[in-house]
């Protein structure tokens, strides 16, 4: 009776927002898989007339569907440092590709490390450096084990295991998987509750990689644009993965108090089916919503989210699954406990804001970094890559908070206001995403009470993105 009692207030509390105290025996398993430029429309499930993605419509059917989810950014490495840490990614130092998140940031992993998990990261990694000595790696962001890239990779890759560098045969994609499946397998049933970080390297451009056990496979999607067919096969070679996990979560028999989310980092490649104006880079839709499936058989019925919802928002939904408070003098976040929105006890949400172009992104080639550093490892030589260590962690910058540079938008449902800074002008834009969700038709000028509005409101949070960049949240150094 005294174990129903704990299992039903367990339920109570998540499907009510309350906190409460968590015991180990009793937490989900959490898995996070995100790709790498998986556009919105670019599924079965979201309404792709071709790309077959049999799992991952699987999932969709079976667990809660977000409709409109979106990344914290229009690019890779920021977003990887929101889900982390449930910040914008200006505030921790990644303003775009290739920027290395501060140490001094509490993670996702490090959190529920405390709360009794084992934590493991697979994949892509974009966010620091693979060197053992570095607390920039996964291991000093609160994985216990890794098996990581710096940025994407493709057939036959160089990755770091655990700072152990090594060059293994195969797909990175079925690779990413194949460390995840063996964390799994290994830490079931040991007693802790397991959560893992899966990053695939995929369907990131050049798109050499090819789906398991088709027939033809190489010539799958050829009928396609030279620059698209590679992405969907890539994409279905993902899906391929998603159903190994599944059904590997099903013959450990541990799929029914599981959470395993899937998301894209960033919106597509493909304009045409990015769900919104413009791709990939662009802070107008189509380069920030991507597709996102909650799949935890336990607590949720299949169901659609319509409320948006962003990446950042996942730091704090996991604390609060795994009965964590924020404690005081946490830095802000920009990310909400999204639990009440998915069991339906709201569909109202704070207002999300976005910031993209304030720096150029820096160039990261993964397999050559890696072999470098791996030759000079086995013939006794110098690092030759010290740089890379901690980059630029410990510069804290002063801001001219007038020189808000770049395009930043405001969203407060349905209503999106976008500023653009330029070294020439600054211009606002107003669009109603509920009645034009592909931003074509400027309200701005029928709109001036309400815009003026929004842009006290975006120029505040920007203001105060940088005085977290600047560094006011923490003074420790590494």
């Amino acid at each position: 009776m005294p174990a129903l009692i704990i299992r039903l207030f367990f339920i109570l509390s998540l499907t009510s927002g309350m906190v409460w105290s968590a015991d180990k025996n009793s937490l989900p398993h959490i898995i996070m898989v995100m790709s790498d430029d998986h556009g919105y429309g670019d599924c079965g499930y979201t309404g792709h007339p071709f790309v077959q993605t049999p799992n991952l419509d699987a999932m969709a059917e079976a667990g809660v569907v977000f409709n409109r989810f979106y990344s914290s950014a229009p690019v890779c490495s920021p977003t990887r440092a929101s889900v982390l840490t449930g910040r914008h990614p200006f505030r921790v130092n990644v303003p775009n590709h290739g920027h290395y998140l501060r140490p001094q940031e509490s993670t996702i992993a490090e959190k529920l490390k405390d709360a009794g998990y084992v934590t493991g990261h697979f994949g892509k990694w974009h966010i620091g450096s693979v060197q053992p000595d570095s607390p920039t790696s996964p291991g000093g962001a609160g994985f216990d084990e890794w098996l990581s890239g710096l940025n994407f990779f493709d057939n036959n890759p160089y990755l770091s295991r655990n700072g152990k560098y090594e060059h293994i045969k195969g797909a990175g994609t079925v690779i990413t998987m194949d460390a995840t499946l063996d964390f799994l397998e290994k830490q079931n049933g040991k007693g802790k509750p397991i959560f893992i970080v899966t990053w695939f390297p995929s369907p990131h451009a050049p798109h050499p990689e090819i789906p398991e056990g088709m027939p033809n496979a190489s010539r799958l999607y050829n009928d396609q644009d030279t620059n698209l067919k590679g992405y969907f096969r890539e994409i279905t070679l993902l899906d391929q993965q998603i159903g190994r996990l599944r059904e590997k979560l099903r013959s450990l028999n541990i799929e029914q108090n599981t959470l395993l989310f899937y998301s894209s980092d960033n919106g597509g490649l493909d304009q045409k089916t990015s769900g919104g104006r413009a791709k990939k880079g662009s802070i107008y839709e189509g380069g920030l919503r991507i597709p996102a499936i909650l799949e935890w058989p336990d607590r949720f019925s299949p169901k659609e989210i319509d409320t948006p919802c962003v990446s950042s928002d996942l730091y704090p939904t996991l604390l609060g699954i795994a009965g964590l408070k924020r404690g005081k003098g946490h830095p802000p976040l920009d990310g909400t406990d999204i639990m009440p929105i998915i069991s339906g006890k709201k569909n109202k949400r704070a207002s999300i804001g976005f910031w993209h172009g304030f720096r150029n992104g820096q160039s990261t080639w993964n397999d050559r970094i890696i072999k470098a550093l791996l030759d000079a490892k086995t013939a006794g030589k110098p690092n030759p890559h010290p740089e890379r260590i901690l980059k630029n962690v410990n510069e804290f910058e002063s801001f001219d908070q007038k020189n808000l540079i770049g395009h930043a938008a405001w969203n407060a449902w349905p209503w999106k206001l976008h500023r653009i800074q330029t070294p020439k002008e600054t211009r606002f834009e107003l669009y109603n995403l509920e009645t034009d969700p592909m931003e074509s038709d400027d309200l701005l000028k029928k709109q001036s009470k309400r815009v003026n509005i929004m842009k006290t409101a975006l120029e505040k949070w920007q203001k105060s993105v940088l005085d977290s960049w600047s560094g006011r949240d923490y003074s420790k150094k590494y």
